[in-house]
Order: structure tokens, then C-alpha cells, then sequence
């Protein structure tokens, strides 16, 4: 099966400088209301040119509201997020089933059984509407993720919901967050749960040097046999970062490592290109030096990723209750797994000796 698949590359608006939750509202659903005229305005273009009909979008991350620049925990909740079965996800519901495509983004989820926080999620909707695929990011700086709450999170949603996998028309889909492409482990373990098209919402620097998510990308295509479709911001305006710091590097990358399409400055529907799913089950299903995911030895890899000294589960964790973290918290966990391991002699301190010692 083939398909015609789009990186959506576009602005974000900022909802920073707003007080009012209305006022917020109000500019998601103007970006929701965009959403659908590019989608509808890039489906008739792509379907026209390619020949392949246009069944999958992918949009940057946090395309709704951009992230959050100082504002607490409390704060951004309050803001920001959007409910699970919040309006945001009919309108981009109603947008999947007019135009007959599955679409992918990111944005900032309010979920009842953790209340003090909020996840940064990745969906996938189906193209009939459904939110048919929620991904929580696990791997974040300053925002709560599963991992930080791991063992409540397995009791709410069970060892599923860490790596979901769609299995769908369109392929085994999955998701992975903005700057978790950097992580091998992410896409190997959605991998190794049949994933064949990674939907990567992203949100970075543009620039014509290489850059560590534009090499990622390449490599998670080719290690895990992938097709990596990755949508960036154009530019984030309303914001007091310069508006064009994240331009271009939409694009799809096949399972070989080939970049097919990719965006350049601006609002673009360039980085659209050929899905072929045929071809990458051939690939996969044939013995071959070029097939890494059936040379890999999994077993050689179980004591060195089953350590305990690297960054803590449950660190929101207090009892029945979690914590509301500030960027302090984040900041001090990891100096404290870094302090750990200098201390094992994993990493070697940068402290000036004296040379006779």
C-alpha cells in the first residue's frame, strides 16, 4: 500500500502574553480553524501532484499554544493544557473526518488522575474522528512526565501505554515527542512493538548546518527500519524569543535514511512524500547485512539498561500524593544523578587537578 503523507510546517502562536483562559481559547481554536484550511488547501495540491491521496498529517509540537516561559506548574495548567475530551480534540476530530486523513500533533494534557500536573502528549486521530492513539512524552527537561510518577501511571494505564503502537490502514503508527528523537531507546522501543512510521511533532532551531535532531532523524529511520515523518514550527510568534529561530527541517524520512521531502523557511506543505509500506515489510522480512532490526541482540544490553543509577522513577512521587515540581526540582534531580555518577566513576569530574598527583 502507498500513501501520500504530510509534515505540516507552520506557525504557532504564543498564548504567553495571555491572562484570560477565554483569550486562550479563543487563539486555539483560530489555530485549530488554520489547522483545517491547510490541511483541506495541501490535500487538493499533494493528491493533484503525487497521484497518492493524502491519508496522514503530522503537525509541530505544541502547535496550539507554544510552551511555557516562566509560568509555574499551576500556572500553565490553568492556561494551557486542554482536557482529554476537551473541545480542542472535536474540532481537530471533525477537520480528520471531513478531510479523510489521520492527523498527528502534540499539546499540553490535563489528565484526572493526576491532577497537580499535566503530560505533554502526542496523538494520533483517525480519520474518523477518534482520538486513537495518546502518547505521553517521557523524557522532558523542565515539564512532569509518566516516568515521574511511573508507579501510579502503570496502575491508571497499565505497561501499554508507555509505547503505543496504532495499528491502522496507514501502518503500525507511533509517536514520539520533539526532542526524544535524540534518545535511541524511544523509537527502538516503539520499534520492537511493530512501529513502521514514527509521527514526530517537533518544535526546534533551523539553521543550514546540521543539526542533532536533523542527524537523529536520519538514524532512527535507519536503525529501526522506519519511515520518520517530522513536522517543525515555522515560526513562533507572540513570543519574546525571535520569531524565526525555528524555521524549516519538516520533513520524511524513509527506512533507509533518506530524506524524501523536506520543508524550507516558512508555512509549507513541501515535506510531503510516498509512504510505501510494501517496501518496508519487504525490507523487513528479508535476511540481510542491511536489516538491523533482526541482527539486534537484545539480550547482550538487559544488565546494562537494567542499572538503577540514572535518573530516578517516581521523583514525584510522595506517598499517595504528587508533588507539584518547579524548575528547581528538575534542575537538582538531575545534578543529583550526575553527582551519582561521578561518584561511580561513570563520568570523571572536570575539576582541575594538580598534576603530581
Amino acid at each position: 500500500m502507498t500513501y501520500s503523507a504530510l509534515a505540516l510546517q507552520m506557525d504557532c502562536s504564543a498564548v504567553n502574553r495571555y491572562r484570560d483562559r477565554t483569550a486562550v481559547e479563543a487563539s486555539m481554536a483560530d489555530t485549530i480553524a488554520k489547522v483545517g484550511r491547510q490541511i483541506s488547501g495541501s490535500k487538493g495540491f499533494i493528491n493533484t501532484f503525487s497521484g497518492d491521496e493524502l491519508k496522514l498529517v503530522v503537525l509541530p509540537e505544541y502547535f496550539m499554544t507554544s510552551f511555557p516561559m516562566g509560568e509555574s506548574i499551576e500556572d500553565w495548567r490553568e492556561k494551557a493544557c486542554i482536557e482529554m475530551e476537551g473541545p480542542q480534540y472535536a474540532m481537530l476530530g471533525e477537520i480528520a473526518a471531513k478531510q479523510g486523513v489521520f492527523i498527528s500533533g502534540n499539546a499540553y494534557e490535563l489528565d484526572p488522575f493526576f491532577p497537580e500536573i499535566y503530560f505533554q502528549t502526542s496523538f494520533i486521530i483517525d480519520d474518523s474522528g477518534k482520538v486513537a492513539l495518546r502518547y505521553r512524552r517521557l523524557i522532558s527537561m523542565f515539564s512532569p512526565t509518566p516516568h515521574d510518577v511511573m508507579t501510579r501511571y502503570l496502575e491508571v494505564y497499565g505497561p501499554d501505554a508507555l509505547f503505543p503502537v496504532l495499528d491502522s490502514p496507514l501502518g503500525r503508527l507511533a509517536c514520539v515527542a520533539s526532542e526524544e528523537i535524540l534518545y535511541p531507546e524511544i523509537t527502538r522501543a516503539h520499534a520492537l512493538k511493530g512501529a513502521e512510521v514514527i509521527l514526530h511533532s517537533s518544535s526546534e532551531v533551523g539553521s543550514p548546518r546540521p543539526t542533532p535532531k536533523n542527524i537523529a532523524k536520519c538514524a532512527r529511520a535507519y536503525e529501526n527500519m522506519c519511515y520518520v515523518v517530522s513536522a517543525n514550527t515555522s515560526a513562533i510568534v507572540d513570543s519574546p524569543v525571535p520569531a524565526n529561530s525555528t524555521q524549516g527541517h519538516s520533513q520524511i524520512v524513509d527506512y533507509k535514511g533518506h530524506i524524501l521531502a523536506e520543508a524550507y523557511a516558512g508555512e509549507s506543505m513541501v515535506a510531503n512524500a510516498q509512504i510505501d509500506l510494501r517496501a518496508l515489510r519487504t525490507a523487513r522480512t528479508k535476511p540481510a547485512m542491511t536489516n538491523l532490526l533482526a541482527r539486534q541482540r537484545l539480550g547482550l544490553f538487559a544488565e546494562t539498561y537494567a542499572r538503577d543509577d540514572y535518573y530516578p522513577l517516581d521523583n514525584l512521587l510522595n506517598g499517595n500524593s504528587v508533588l507539584q515540581p518547579t524548575r528547581a526540582h528538575f534542575l537538582a534531580q538531575q545534578q543529583a544523578v550526575i553527582d551519582g555518577l561521578i561518584s561511580a566513576g561513570v563520568l570523571l569530574d572536570p575539576a582541575p587537578r594538580d598534576l603530581n598527583d
